[in-house]
C-alpha cells in the first residue's frame, strides 16, 4: 500500500538531518510504503528505480556468488538510505537490497531523487556523510567476523536489529539470520540457544523478542560500540531512547 506521506517528526535520521529547504523540496516527491519481508528494494546489475528511506525495519546488503551462496555485507535501517550507488554517481550495484526485517518507510523515484542531489550542495553533504558512517559499518563487520564469536556476532546485530525497530519484538528468521552471520543455520541454532538459556532473548518460530539488552551488551563484542560512535559522529547523536545504536 503507498499513499503520500504526511509532515511530521521524522522516523527517519537522514531526512530528519536535512535543512528544512532541502527536506521541502523532497517531500511531494515522498510515497509511504510498507515493506514486506523479502522484498526486494533493488537488484544486482539492474537500473535502481527507487530510493528508500527506511523508518522501521531493515534492509540486507546482499552479495550473491556464482554458485548461488548469499552473504550479507551490510544492512540498512532508519539511520540511513537504500540507494547508495546513486549517490555516488551510479545507477547499479554488484550487490543487492532486500526487505530482512518488514516494516515500512518512504520511497522516491531515483530520477528525482538525483536531480534533487544536483540541485542542493547541502543535502550532498548529508547523503555523503551517512555513505562514509555505512562504508565505515561494512569494514568493521568485515573485521568482526574475522575476529570475534559467532555468538558475540549475534548479540551484535540482534542490538543493531532493536536500535531499529520501535518493540522489542520483531521477525528474523534463522535463515536471513545465518546470512547475516555468515554462518550455517545450525550454527545460529546454537547461538540463539545459547542466548536463550541465558534469558537474554526468546526465539520462537521466526520471531524474536529481546529480554535483556543490556546483558545482550554486555556479551557483545566491541563493534556495537564502535559502530555506534561511528555514526554518531557522522550523524550526530539522538536524544531520543529507540534511535540508531544508541538505545539504552
Amino acid at each position: 500500500m503507498i499513499s503520500r506521506t504526511a509532515a511530521g517528526p521524522h522516523a527517519n535520521r537522514l531526512l530528519g538531518l536535512l535543512p528544512r529547504r532541502d527536506y521541502a523540496q523532497l517531500h511531494p516527491h515522498l510515497q509511504r510504503v510498507q515493506l514486506g519481508y523479502r522484498q526486494s528494494l533493488y537488484r544486482v546489475n539492474r537500473q535502481i528505480e527507487f530510493i528508500y528511506f527506511i523508518e522501521t525495519g531493515v534492509g540486507s546488503l546482499v552479495n550473491t556468488m556464482a554458485n548461488g551462496d548469499a552473504a550479507e555485507v551490510g544492512t540498512i535501517g532508519n539511520e540511513g538510505v537504500v540507494g547508495l550507488p546513486l549517490l555516488l554517481g551510479d545507477d547499479r550495484a554488484p550487490t543487492s537490497v532486500y526487505v530482512q526485517v518488514p516494516g515500512a518507510g518512504l520511497r522516491m523515484k531515483a530520477v528525482l531523487f538525483k536531480k534533487e542531489l544536483a540541485r542542493s550542495a547541502s543535502m550532498r553533504a548529508v547523503m555523503l556523510r551517512y555513505a562514509h558512517a555505512f562504508f565505515n559499518q561494512v569494514a568493521q563487520s568485515a573485521a568482526c567476523n574475522h575476529f570475534h564469536t559467532l555468538e558475540q556476532r549475534c548479540c551484535r546485530w540482534l542490538l543493531m536489529t532493536h536500535d531499529r525497530m520501535h518493540s522489542d519484538e520483531f521477525l528474523l528468521t534463522q535463515e536471513f539470520l545465518a546470512m547475516m552471520l555468515g554462518v550455517q543455520r545450525t550454527g545460529v541454532t546454537a547461538a540463539a540457544g545459547a542466548l536463550q538459556r541465558a534469558d537474554l532473548i526468546r526465539y520462537k518460530r521466526g520471531n524474536v523478542t529481546i529480554l535483556d539488552r543490556r546483558g545482550l551488551m554486555r556479551r557483545s563484542c566491541e563493534c556495537y560500540g564502535i559502530s555506534k560512535k561511528e555514526f554518531d559522529r557522522l550523524l550526530g547523536a539522538r536524544a531520543t531512547r529507540k534511535s540508531h545504536f544508541g538505545r539504552t
